[in-house]
């Protein structure tokens, strides 16, 4: 079942022969129980989940984390399974936004994808070589937010180029 438009629910059933009807949602509350649980909104894109993981870490900055154990020397295999409690990772995975948005576990290569991070991106986060066995979560924020890509807008020399042009 997915939202259409002004009301309008598209049912996807199969009744002998596939087919689909068309029906509103008050046609709908009548043949079946009809709940929304959750307003639809737009995916987080990557930039957004990577602002989300540092505003989580921003929000307990003392607190304690623990690091990943030589990601660089591990093959990508057993690095995409790498975890530990406690972890910047697991901080991320804790949050059932993160999750609903589809970070489905608190591994190194689970939250590269999710994140869009390239592994030096993450091993900078995450590594040991970069943060010692532990670390404090501010650090960890400050980490997130250097690998977060910048915004689009034009930067300084653009815009002195576009003042000469007009």
């Amino acid at each position: 079942m997915r939202a259409g438009a002004a009301g309008t629910i598209t049912v996807h059933a199969i009744v002998g022969e596939a087919t689909m009807e068309h029906r509103t949602i008050d046609e709908l509350q009548h043949k079946a129980d009809v709940r929304v649980d959750a307003p639809f909104h737009e995916p987080m894109s990557p930039r957004a989940r990577l602002g989300r993981w540092a505003q989580l870490l921003e929000a307990d900055p003392l607190r304690r984390l623990n690091s990943l154990d030589q990601t660089e020397y591990r093959g990508p295999a057993i690095r995409d399974g790498m975890r530990c409690d406690s972890s910047p990772i697991s901080i991320a995975f804790d949050d059932p936004l993160l999750r609903a948005e589809g970070l489905t576990d608190d591994t190194y290569g689970a939250a590269r994808r999710f994140f869009n991070l390239s592994d030096g991106q993450l091993h900078y986060v995450v590594c040991y070589c970069h943060c010692g066995a532990r670390m404090l979560a501010r650090d960890a924020a400050l980490r997130v937010r250097s690998v977060t890509p910048r915004s689009q807008s034009p930067g300084l020399f653009a815009r002195i180029l576009r003042v000469f042009r007009q």
